[in-house]
């Protein structure tokens, strides 16, 4: 199996396309087309666990954090990012990083949470923008079915629990082809009217390219004329952070132990307690500060999240209670995700956990 094999799979899970802006996502080191020999799955790529693949035999290392998060500018060892791309470098070993596309999924960082603290039917806290999109061609009315269910076997038309949506317009098309043109229907130098079909598909953003790709090889025309747009309806199953129940209500601090207790917390830093039971739960795995107003909006009676400032504690206003557990507690469970995904999809292939020790703040 070589490495683009095992990335594709994983972008099944996280499509690249979901990660943020700012993020660095994808084979940060190596080579797409290398034969895999061991899968070494981590939260961190740290020198040590450079280390462990080496002995393991592990030359592809999927990491939840990119080691490069900003431009490299020279690689002399100094900085400890740069030793663990020299050493990877050295012993031929690829890294892979999923970081906020892992974040964006819906089975992702913030389901495996709610998984474990036994959140129920959780959904999309924040749901990204902008991740639905809209084609719109034009086709003779003889090539309209065709085309269809090529982009319809490309990803189009799914909506919700729906598959195969559309919609068509007829009408009459008209064109002259000029000189270097080599037109399916008319003639050169004329003008032509065509009796065609408008065809209007939606798709995920991730899946832009095969439903291109699918448009352009089974259109009949030399130029495919066709619109694409981006749409602000609200993708519910792609985003930021999670907001779930749990099965009974339990009492604030009864419901932080348990907190503590099940994600291994050394401690939790949190707002004032307000008094009133707990049942509906926000949850953002990481750095979850902007989605206090979101968690609040969402009526969430908890806010599970890590590295909370000072002043940021005052937003829960008495209104939801804030707990930092620390940000690495909030991940450290992607790693078993991944583990379990990768052994599911590729059962006779070698994944190991990570045994590396990653977390850089050690608590007194």
């Amino acid at each position: 199996m070589l490495v683009k094999e095992v990335t594709d799979i994983l972008e099944e899970l996280a499509p690249l396309a979901y990660a943020e802006d700012f993020d660095n996502v994808g084979l940060l080191v190596g080579d797409t087309n290398i034969e895999v020999s061991g899968i070494l799955v981590t939260l961190d790529t740290l020198e040590n666990v450079v280390d462990e693949a080496i002995e393991n035999n592990c030359n592809l290392i999927v990491s939840f954090h990119p080691i490069i998060f900003s431009g490299l500018k020279k690689i002399t060892g100094k900085t400890y990012v740069e030793r663990v791309v020299i050493k990877a470098i050295k012993n031929n070993i690829t890294i892979y990083s999923m970081h906020t596309a892992l974040d964006n999924s819906k089975d992702g960082v913030n389901a495996k949470i709610c998984e474990v603290l036994g959140i129920e039917n959780p959904e999309i806290l924040i749901p990204q923008k902008r991740t639905i999109k809209k084609l719109t061609t034009y086709v003779p009315e003889a090539d309209a079915e065709i085309l269809k269910n090529a982009l319809f076997e490309a990803g189009a038309g799914n909506i919700g629990n729906y598959s195969h949506c559309s919609f068509v317009n007829e009408g009459t098309g008209s064109f002259q082809a000029e000189t270097d043109a080599n037109p399916v229907k008319g003639n050169i130098g004329e003008i032509h009217f065509e009796k065609e079909t408008q065809i209007h598909v939606t798709y995920q953003k991730s899946q832009e390219g095969k439903v291109l790709n699918a448009l352009f090889k089974n259109h009949p025309y030399d130029e495919v004329a066709f619109e694409v747009y981006s749409l602000e309806n609200t993708n519910q199953h792609i985003g930021m952070g999670m907001i779930g129940t749990l099965k009974n209500p339990m009492e604030e601090m009864p419901f932080l132990n348990h907190v503590k207790k099940t994600m291994h917390a050394s401690g939790i830093r949190h707002s004032n307690l307000i008094g009133k039971s707990v049942q509906k739960i926000a949850v953002l795995g990481g750095s979850g500060a902007f989605a206090i107003s979101a968690a609040k909006a969402a009526g969430a009676d908890v806010f599970i999240t890590a590295d909370i400032k000072y002043h940021q504690f005052y937003e829960a206003e008495d209104q939801i209670v804030i707990a930092d557990i620390g940000h690495y507690e909030t991940e450290q469970f992607t790693k078993n995700l991944l583990v379990d995904y990768l052994t599911k999809k590729i059962p006779n292939f070698a994944v190991r956990l990570a045994e590396s020790k990653t977390n850089p703040i050690k608590y007194l």
